[in-house]
């Protein structure tokens, strides 16, 4: 079948409620369009190929050798960086907004899919077409919640525009990167935020519920560099809950089985990433993958005070001890999880160390629950990056 006709039978395919990838759906919304016909292919969950993907997107796969490579992915450089003048109400400083409205004031692009808010609930995503830097613009802030980016597919080839952005995380990547010639685009540009940790609407609330002491008022929150989630409310104030108090044996199934399944934290397969692990607290952390990456940031360089990145500390001994604390649903008493977040801020690892600290854990965590859960998928769905970062460690049976 030719690659016309294999398209035209996609077109023709009735969308409904179908997920091959069952429980591992991540909900990234390319199973509610006629591009569903490319899902076993497509999907992250179903058929993990990463490796595969980056040298076709990126022109090589990682280097294993490389530890840089090994745990960032495919890139040109990195840095630390924040604007000179933030967005207001941003998550961070807004150099995502930024980006994705200068791309499309300059002309290089016609639509960015993104994601707002629905009317009725802040967390409750809703993925768009901005085609005005409006709709951009409330688009700011993550939402923490499994969201149907790609549901918007269609509508790309039925408006007509041949120069795209998305904004997406690691999963909705892969599945876009597997279809991208399909959407009859003449440029595709692809910002991406690292991603961990998703829930469904109802998982965050449950989140919100056990660990912040007002849960109705958070307009954002972030697992952040000194050991604390920072919920911010609605009056401006900021909450601090130390990583090591939260209710762990409580949370311990409220993230998405298709997060403790992921091996993408870094979101390998977009042109430029822009996260926060990775950078000094108060900075963005940012990967330019290649050439288009790289003309992506040039739109913005004037507009962000830069550093080099860092790494100090040793992350070794905090991920292997926390391997058994998550694995057993320990909870230290609020006291003693505030010491201990004090004491790691201060000799912790900081910098490109911390990031490397927080995909250790994750990983991990995630390889620990494939081999129990999905046996059968392990030798295929787990990265060799990924195993290689495993290895380090000794895991619970």
């Amino acid at each position: 079948m030719t690659a016309t006709n294999s398209h035209k039978k996609a077109k023709a395919l009735k969308v409904g409620s179908r997920r091959p990838a069952k429980e591992l759906c991540s909900e990234c919304g390319l199973c509610d369009t006629y591009y569903i016909h490319y899902v076993k292919q497509a999907c992250a969950f179903i058929n993990q190929q990463i490796a595969e993907l980056e040298t076709s997107t990126h022109g090589r796969s990682r280097d294993l050798d490389n530890q840089d490579d090994l745990y960032f992915g495919v890139h040109q450089e990195m840095m630390s960086a924040k604007k000179k003048q933030p967005i207001e109400g941003a998550q961070w400083t807004g150099i995502v907004s930024t980006i994705a409205c200068e791309m499309l004031t300059q002309g290089l692009v016609e639509g960015v899919v993104c994601v707002q808010n629905s009317e009725e609930d802040r967390f409750q995503p809703k993925p768009i077409i901005a085609t005005t830097t409006e709709d951009i613009l409330g688009a700011k802030v993550n939402k923490p919640t499994l969201s149907p980016n790609l549901s918007v597919l269609e509508q790309i080839e039925t408006s007509g525009m041949k120069r795209l952005l998305v904004i997406g995380v690691g999963c909705q990547i892969q599945a876009l990167r597997e279809v991208e010639d399909k959407l009859g685009l003449e440029k595709l540009y692809v910002l991406g935020t690292p991603c961990v940790d998703n829930v469904t609407r109802s998982g965050l609330q449950k989140f919100l519920d056990t660990t912040s002491k007002s849960p109705d008022t958070i307009v954002a929150y972030e697992f952040m560099q000194d050991f604390r989630v920072h919920f911010r409310h609605e009056d401006g104030t900021v909450e601090k809950v130390p990583f090591f108090g939260l209710k762990t044996n409580k949370l311990k199934d409220v993230f998405a089985p298709s997060c403790m399944t992921c091996f993408d934290y870094v979101n390998s397969l977009a042109d430029l990433v822009v996260g926060y692990m990775g950078a000094p607290f108060g900075w963005q952390w940012i990967v330019v993958r290649n050439d288009t990456g790289k003309q992506m940031l040039d739109l913005v360089q004037d507009q962000l005070n830069t550093q080099p990145v860092d790494s100090s500390g040793d992350r070794s001994n905090a991920v292997q001890n926390s391997i058994p604390a998550y694995d057993k649903g320990v909870t230290l008493p609020m006291w003693a999880a505030k010491l201990m977040g004090v004491v790691i801020e201060k000799v912790g690892p900081k910098g490109l160390e911390y990031a490397r600290f927080s995909i250790d854990s994750h990983f991990t965590r995630n390889y620990l629950y494939v081999k129990r859960n999905y046996p059968e998928k392990l030798a295929n769905h787990v990265p060799e990056y990924a195993e290689k970062i495993v290895s380090q460690y000794t895991l619970p049976d």
